[in-house]
């Protein structure tokens, strides 16, 4: 099974590579074609073989690390080439395959285009490295590789929004990149305190030292350091401005991918290197982490709340980016409480919000499309944009996402908030339960503040009088290669909602063995 590890890794990488040799013959149009087609087929294989990794995935021990890899890369500074999947990764990868090879299917008959966009053989390389850089980071096991696979996604999504975007993309990608490697340069200098008082960067080691050998004030300064950078890729507030313009810049693939896989690339360090790595610091740093948390959560939501209201002007594409900002909230939150029911939640949390947030920009870029605006003044009209009636599959999707994202019992939404909620209200020993108690509460008022946006939402874009003058004179309905799409992550939103132990069953042994210092 290692060998299936590496090639997820190797055949993308070899796919971009390919992407930049003269194969795809001599005339443009064609090219174009069979790069973008070559791409699809690249990410289906990896979905394939990430699919035989999950099937040799041995379930009854999901804790230990499966499918290694474990040679010397770097000798002189100690860098071994670690590779490896547990409970905690392995649904992240399954995810990661999933939605870059749906993203790769749709562009295929959905190209972004724009003023000044170089070939569609640009795209395909940018996109295939940029799964690389995702699927490497919740595969490595050494603080040096996971930094060089944090930081490998940022420039091909920085193409991504600024070349193939809309609106003011450019400012929007320069900002992205901006925040992200800031974050991630203060990141690494807390990896380094870690690797050199250690005297190892190997993750496996480090978790199994759970601290040993550093002292408390180590332990702090490094967690503050890494909180930091990981928590600007979450993104937590007050470090998420980089995100509405981001998601609103970006085309509709960027979109489903920025918030489907990069902001869990955020929280997924938190757990594989906070937790375990530097325990006392982050014992210490938790109740700072769950009370952003808990402001992000209620921020996010009012935030929504405002671009919702009739006459504000408010992007659909920015909404729901703000909506990221207190969905993750439920994940940080989970995580600070330090126990094993708040982190299964905030990992169930993030695969939840990958499948519903990548659907819901996926429809949302779909109207986009078919009306040239995200605007839900300009779609909703006088009395509503009357999906049911016009396209009545599209605003059945997009109702059904809303719900889910709102956290409807018996879809995915529902079981990482409220598991995430458990966890605060009797968070680990040594942390305040009143103050974890009083973040429970704003999160559950963030909850009923995301019922209310997200019922507006469907209220004004899928009902209304189909009658009225629309801003289009004709609105397609749900296309065959959007129905072959989107409709996994649907069925996956309710399968995940109805036998939520697909998932618990695969992380909970692992994260109590992470936060017993495994």
């Amino acid at each position: 099974m290692n060998a299936v590890l590496i090639a997820l890794l190797v055949l993308p990488l070899l796919g971009a590579a390919l992407t930049l040799a003269p194969v795809f013959g001599a005339d443009p149009a064609a090219a174009d074609r069979r790069a973008l087609r070559f791409s699809t087929v690249v990410t289906g294989a990896v979905l394939v073989l990430t699919v035989v990794l999950a099937a040799g995935f041995d379930h009854d021990e999901p804790a230990r690390m499966q499918a290694t890899t474990d040679v010397s890369w770097i000798p002189a500074i100690g860098v071994r080439l670690h590779l490896g999947v547990d409970g905690v990764s392995l649904p992240l990868i399954v995810l990661t395959s999933l939605l870059t090879f749906l993203c790769a299917l749709y562009s295929e008959r959905r190209l972004p285009s724009g003023e000044g966009v170089p070939s569609a053989r640009a795209f395909a390389g940018l996109f295939l490295l940029l799964d690389v850089g995702m699927l490497a980071t919740f595969a490595v096991l050494d603080l040096l590789l996971f930094f060089l696979a944090f930081e490998i996604v940022l420039i091909p999504m920085y193409f991504l929004i600024a070349r193939w975007g809309s609106g003011a993309k450019v400012p929007a990608a320069n900002r992205f990149i901006l925040y992200t490697l800031l974050g991630s340069a203060v990141m690494l200098l807390g990896f380094l305190l870690v690797g050199v008082r250690a005297g190892t960067f190997d993750m496996q080691a480090l978790a199994a030292a759970h601290g040993s050998g550093l002292s408390h004030t180590t332990q702090v300064t490094a967690a503050l350091a890494i909180m930091i950078g990981l928590a600007v890729k979450a993104p937590a507030w007050p470090l998420h401005s980089w995100l509405p313009d981001a998601h609103t810049a970006a085309p509709t693939v960027g979109s489903v991918l920025l918030a489907g896989v990069l902001l869990k690339m955020g929280t997924y360090g938190l757990v594989r290197v906070l937790l375990p790595v530097v325990p006392d610091g982050t014992t210490t740093l938790a109740p700072y982490l769950g009370a952003f948390a808990a402001v992000g959560i209620v921020y996010g939501s009012l935030a929504c709340l405002a671009l919702a209201r009739r006459g504000a002007k408010g992007d659909l594409k920015r909404l729901i980016a703000y909506s990221s900002v207190g969905h993750m909230g439920f994940v940080l939150l989970g995580i600070a409480s330090l126990t094993p029911v708040g982190v299964n939640g905030a990992l169930f949390a993030n695969i939840a919000h990958g499948l519903i947030t990548g659907l819901l920009f996926f429809v949302v870029g779909a109207l986009k499309d078919r009306y040239g605006t995200a605007d839900l003044d300009t779609l909703s009209g006088a009395t509503g944009a009357a999906l049911y009636g016009r396209a009545p599959r599209l605003g059945a999707l997009l109702a059904f996402a809303a719900v889910a994202s709102l956290g409807l019992p018996g879809l995915a939404g529902f079981w990482g908030e409220l598991l995430a909620m458990f966890g605060a209200f009797d968070p680990a020993d040594g942390l305040s339960r009143p103050a974890f108690v009083t973040y429970m509460v704003l999160a559950g008022l963030g909850t009923l503040l995301t019922a209310a946006y997200l019922l507006i939402v469907v209220k004004r874009v899928c009902m209304g009088d189909p009658k009225q003058p629309a801003p289009v004179a004709e609105l397609a309905d749900l296309r065959p290669y959007e129905a072959v799409s989107w409709t996994p992550l649907a069925a996956l939103t309710l399968l995940a909602g109805l036998w939520p132990a697909l998932l618990l069953g695969l992380s909970d042994p692992a994260v109590k063995h992470l936060l017993g210092g495994g």
